[in-house]
């Protein structure tokens, strides 16, 4: 059994200023997000110029940051948050709703959109590849910040680990790290590799939303449940409540996207 490396959260300080490395994988993520899509614009044709790009992470970013944290209050600490009201705005402590932020991606993608007279799937097209390795990075945040533990695993699984911040030094899945490799690492090459060819409207978007969906649904169960508003389910958690209206939704655009094209 392995133990967490309890790494310090606050990468480096610059005076009083403490830079933690949760911000710095938001930071790596939007770093990415340029990158691959000034490529993406570079290397085929594209709806979008590297201006409007960089304009609608300015969006993008707003959604994440606003829409994750009040996820996250609504969706699983309610009590908590309307107990401590100044903790909301706390967000470089963690605590991120993925869901949330979706929702708030999906608002603020719609705004650009009707502002750059563009429709709304083609937008969502062009940013489903770009998402993943970002969620990757978002993950690799909570392993650093050891929270987001697994459930209890078998001690003899080599991989298996204690993470003191859960209150027992019980091996568990890291499961952090397996939200980097399905939810991150294999729905990049699938959406990637997906998005080498011309898709019908709407194709791309169905695929990271199913994908998605269809991964954190899996990982779900290697993850400690949070308590959600519906309480702490071992058998259905929170996240995979959220996430079967995802898969729902995707299947149905790409069932859509190449019934419209045949």
């Amino acid at each position: 059994m392995l133990l967490h490396p309890q790494f310090d959260p606050v990468a480096f300080s610059l005076g009083p200023l403490s830079v933690r490395w949760y911000g710095l994988m938001y930071l790596v993520a939007f770093v990415q997000f340029i990158l691959l899509g000034r490529y993406r614009i570079g290397t085929r044709r594209s709806i979008l110029t590297v201006d409007q790009l960089d304009d609608l992470l300015f969006y993008g970013m707003l959604g994440v940051i606003l829409g994750g944290r009040l996820g996250q209050v609504l969706f699983y600490e309610p009590g908590y948050y309307f107990s401590h009201p100044l903790e909301i705005i706390a967000v470089w402590k963690g605590g991120m709703s993925f869901h949330g932020g979706f929702l708030g991606v999906v608002i603020a993608l719609g705004l650009w959109a009707r502002k750059n007279s563009l429709a709304w799937l083609a937008v969502t097209d062009f940013v489903a590849p770009l998402v993943p390795l970002g969620l990757a990075a978002g993950r690799i945040g909570n392993f650093i910040n050891g929270e987001l533990w697994g459930r209890v695993a078998d001690p003899s699984l080599l991989w298996a680990m204690a993470f003191p911040q859960s209150g027992d030094l019980q091996a568990r899945h890291p499961s952090q790290l397996y939200h980097v490799g399905l939810e991150g690492l294999a729905l990049f090459i699938i959406l990637w590799v997906f998005a080498r060819h011309e898709r019908p409207r709407g194709a791309l978007t169905g695929a990271g939303l199913a994908g998605y969906g269809f991964f954190r649904f899996i990982t779900e169960y290697f993850r400690e449940p949070d308590a959600g508003i519906f309480g702490q389910s071992y058998t259905i958690s929170m996240g995979q409540w959220l996430s079967l209206p995802m898969l729902a939704v995707g299947l149905l655009l790409l069932w859509n996207a190449y019934r419209r094209r045949a």
